[in-house]
């Protein structure tokens, strides 16, 4: 057999024997590609537009657009200084042609001042009118994120790649739910994502184009978000980590003269997207609070000095600083929920844990498969991974270390860098035999199949592993699951249901309520409605007939975890009837509300005292320490009404009541509100004099 294979093989050589025909591989040709590439898009657009007209206005998308209008029409920039022009703006582009009426100045605190006006704005015009053409236009940025996953992959590890991390980026829930809204995460990513990639060709092939493509887009990246400020220290540790790589001084010094360029550009840019004008609007008109109020009361002295040393000077515009320091007050102020309960600040394992709920299943088993598949790499392979990783790696450990805990949607800039590895993966174990090509295929399959199964819910989406979208509120609220989108399904829901007794406590009532998408139940009380928004309600101590209340507001996002804190808190441990978009509990019966009734009581005392009618306060607050006893702001205010009749000692039991209870009711969530009030309660009682 050997000497007989031997013979053929010399005839094969010479040319006397044909070889036997071996057909080659068929591979998809770019028109294929293509193809495919173009048909994932349309599926992608098509699901984005179904979320664009089924969700309704959420917490933030009425003030983003009217400040967006507000700063074409008028370059006022004052209305919504916590978030850059240019999705605003962009946003707004459409509503310029419809000449959308503006309404009348509420006359309150800015920010205040920019959701009431905003919630006017949008629904005096129509609602959908206008909201649907700004999510038309948002979407483009999802769209074109999409797009340049394809494009980076194809170009650093083939068209395979790039195709598998297309398909499994256009099914990804987190950005299904956010791509389409009035908001920054996904358009920040996109231009995070471009930035770091023209970075890329700017280091391989040293063109001057892609140097300054770098620089426009880091420009347009700093006016989009703030956490866009961190695209400069990434692309300066880019720069350190290439020219170590290279082991080249050169490289060194050639990249950090193309940082400089692009922070200088990015710089202008700021300038030009607020008019090279300081002030934040026209006629000296001062945003309020002013900056250097607002500076100095920032928790760290730090950043208020920095902040308030770049306004003297007048490094950048007076409302791009507003929103700097915006985000750190938000930061510190804003409470957190994880794992079941409420905390004061932000938890240093909250992005992790979002991470492992919000991320697929097959993502997730992607990224940890990629050992097998970037086994060995070439120069120019390890050079894209760098590109890749680093910003991940840099992004996510600042997130992690900051207390802004209210939504996975801010580690938006990280999906588009991992989605280009994970169709890296899957490609490659295709290519590996029919075992892992049956696993690629699974596993492609799973991320359709897993988005496809909660569509068009996906702002409640978590993974099967962690037990699926009911189960997040185990583990996170807020953005994660509501986020105040859900009026169109529950007006449905009321209709078909013939509901006409009900009552409903909104997570976003006052930004957008529920009467603006013609829902009439009674209002329940949350704490921004009752004491920020001063919306009108009256609740008894008990109510009767169909309850709704949205997530955020049943785990006490707001108000804190406990019977104390949370006057839903009963509700957790109840079955719903149903459950509307993953976020909305529906109940049916009749239900004890003590301590939502007290917190009406509590705002109704103190309007009747401001007006002059102080016994009447205090009958109020008597009547609901009845309903609500041993709640330590119902003790504050009762002992405050007290003081205002001249019962000064009765008022001083009250108070050291309220301090003892304040004690044992989470003294982190409620001690920096009610205690230095009731010690100046205390010492008001004590005093000769009259005074509260």
């Amino acid at each position: 057999m050997v000497a007989k294979s031997g013979k053929r093989h010399a005839l094969y050589s010479c040319g006397m024997v044909d070889r036997p025909h071996r057909p080659e591989p068929v591979r998809p040709t770019t028109f294929v590609y293509g193809v495919v590439a173009f048909v994932l898009l349309a599926v992608f657009a098509i699901q984005l537009t179904r979320v664009a007209r089924l969700y309704s206005a959420n917490w933030d998308e009425a003030h983003h657009l009217y400040d967006g209008y507000r700063i074409l029409t008028e370059r006022d920039y004052r209305a919504n200084a916590e978030v850059p022009p240019l999705v605003k703006v962009l946003a707004a582009l459409p509503l310029v042609r419809l000449h959308p009426a503006m309404p009348a100045p509420e006359g309150n605190s800015r920010e205040l001042s920019a959701f009431l006006e905003g919630r006017t704005f949008l629904f005096q015009n129509g609602g959908d009118r206008l909201l649907i053409p700004a999510r038309l236009v948002c979407t483009l940025f999802p769209l074109t994120l999409a797009l340049l996953v394809f494009f980076t992959g194809r170009s650093l590890f083939g068209a395979g790649a790039g195709l598998m991390g297309l398909l499994l980026f256009t099914f990804d829930p987190l950005v299904l739910a956010h791509g389409t809204l009035i908001s920054t995460d996904v358009p920040c990513a996109c231009l995070m994502f471009a930035t770091v990639m023209a970075g890329l060709e700017w280091a391989r092939q040293r063109h001057v184009v892609w140097l300054c493509l770098t620089a426009l887009l880091t420009g347009l990246t700093l006016v989009t978000k703030f956490t866009g400020v961190l695209l400069l220290p990434i692309l300066l540790v880019l720069v350190v980590a290439e020219a170590w790589r290279e082991r080249s001084r050169a490289t060194l010094w050639r990249g950090l003269g193309g940082w400089c360029l692009v922070a200088l550009t990015g710089w202008v840019t700021v300038w030009a997207f607020y008019g090279f004008r300081y002030a934040p609007a026209g006629a000296g008109l001062p945003i309020s609070p002013t900056l250097a109020t607002y500076a100095a009361s920032i928790h760290g002295k730090g950043t208020a000095g920095l902040l308030l040393f770049l306004a003297r000077f007048r490094v950048l515009p007076e409302a791009f600083l507003w929103g700097l320091a915006d985000t750190k007050h938000k930061e510190w102020d804003y409470l957190a929920y994880m794992l079941g309960h409420v905390y004061r600040h932000g938890r240093a394992g909250y992005f992790p844990l979002a991470f492992l709920i919000k991320s697929t299943l097959p993502f997730l088993a992607l990224l940890a498969l990629a050992p097998i598949a970037f086994r060995s790499s070439g120069r120019r392979e390890k050079q894209a991974l760098l590109f890749l990783l680093l910003p991940v790696v840099f992004y996510f450990l600042v997130i992690t270390s900051s207390r802004f805990d209210i939504g996975a949607r801010h580690m938006m800039p990280i999906y588009p860098f991992l989605y280009v590895l994970a169709g890296v993966v899957c490609w490659r174990l295709s290519q590996r035999g029919p075992m892992w090509m049956g696993v690629a295929a699974l596993l492609a399959l799973c991320q359709v199949g897993t988005s496809l199964r909660v569509a068009p819910a996906y702002m409640a989406y978590g993974n099967e592993a962690m037990g699926g979208p009911l189960a997040v509120r185990r583990y996170l609220s807020d953005s994660n699951v509501d986020w105040g989108q859900q009026l169109k399904t529950v007006r449905a829901y009321l209709d078909d249901n013939h509901v006409q007794d009900c009552w409903f406590a909104y997570f976003a009532d006052g930004a957008v309520q529920p009467q603006d998408y013609g829902i009439q139940c009674k209002r329940l009380p949350t704490r921004s409605g009752l004491w920020w928004f001063q919306l009108p309600m009256d609740v008894p101590p008990t109510i009767r007939g169909t309850v709704l209340i949205s997530e955020s507001v049943l785990e006490g996002v707001e108000s804190g975890d406990g019977d104390a804190l949370n006057p839903f808190e009963a509700f957790r441990t109840l079955k719903p009837k149903t459950i509307l978009q993953d976020g909305v509990y529906v109940y049916e019966g009749e239900f004890p509300v003590p301590l939502a009734s007290a917190w009406v009581s509590i705002r109704r005392s103190s309007e009747l005292s401001k007006a002059g009618l102080p016994n009447e306060a205090l009958a109020v607050m008597q009547t609901a320490e009845q309903t609500a006893p041993g709640v330590a702001p119902v003790e504050l205010a009762l002992g405050w009404a007290l003081l205002a009749v001249g019962r000064k000692s009765e008022a001083a039991a009250h108070f050291v009541a309220a301090q003892h209870l304040l004690q044992e009711q989470r003294p982190d969530l409620q001690g920096a509100e009610l205690g230095p009030s009731i010690e100046n309660g205390m010492r008001a009682a004590a005093a000769n004099g009259p005074g509260r």
